[in-house]
């Protein structure tokens, strides 16, 4: 028997929106009741909002996140040993993307499962394709230290190192507010921070400046889904 195979199905960065689902993101909801979801109920109402007439209580679904055993992970891809194809989705965005699921897909690889991904929304690269920054060469540099003492100094050292490649972090959203004013403490006036924030949405904020004209402004982005880039000259 071959195996079946793993699709990489991104979620939507907010609430559902229709307008960016596409076919190939419906066909395969549609054929797989095999999920692998980060948190079981915002897996459910993605599918529940892609294909209302779905039967939920048929899916088999197993979690990948930080509370999951890690021994039972190997166990996870057992259906895509007997014939049947998978799909993988993350609470939001793309799988592998700043996401755990990055595991079960390299499994997928040693294993010799075929690895399919579709085309969905990424915040980290929308931030950097409308960010007007180097996309040549760039890094995501995922979460800042959370103390202030090892916080400054990662700032400080990814300045030095945005002069050559676009750095890209985030952070928790309801301590966005206290980032965004230690890069406006900590980097150098001519430095370029581009904030995107809550990419996708109705509610979609996303500019770029040097940090001396941040700091003649006012901006809240607390508890809001944040990227944050900086290039320095």
């Amino acid at each position: 028997m071959s195996f079946g195979k793993l699709y990489l199905v991104p979620n939507h960065l907010g609430e559902f929106n229709k307008d960016i689902l596409t076919d190939s993101i419906r066909n395969t909801i549609e054929r797989i009741d095999y999920y692998i979801f980060e948190n079981e109920k915002p897996g459910r109402a993605y599918i529940k909002n892609i294909l209302p007439r779905k039967n939920q209580s048929e899916l088999k679904i197993y979690l990948l996140n930080k509370k999951t055993n890690r021994d039972e992970i190997n166990s996870f891809l057992d259906p895509c040993k007997v014939g049947f194809d998978m799909g993988l989705i993350s609470d939001a965005g793309c799988p592998g993307i700043a996401d755990p699921g990055s595991e079960i897909i390299y499994n997928a690889h040693k294993i010799g499962i075929k690895v399919i991904p579709l085309i969905g929304p990424s915040s980290i690269f929308l931030a950097l394709m409308s960010s007007g920054m180097n996309g040549q060469n760039f890094k995501f540099n995922g979460y800042l230290p959370i103390e202030k003492k090892e916080r400054k100094k990662a700032i400080i050292s990814l300045e030095k190192k945005s002069l050559f490649s676009t750095q890209i972090f985030m952070e928790t959203p309801y301590r966005n507010n206290k980032l965004f004013n230690e890069l406006l403490n900590v980097l150098k006036p001519e430095t370029k921070l581009c904030i995107a924030c809550d990419v996708s949405l109705k509610s979609e904020f996303i500019k770029t400046m040097e940090i001396k004209k941040w700091r003649t402004k006012k901006f809240e982005f607390n508890k809001k889904p944040s990227i944050f880039l900086i290039q320095s000259r």
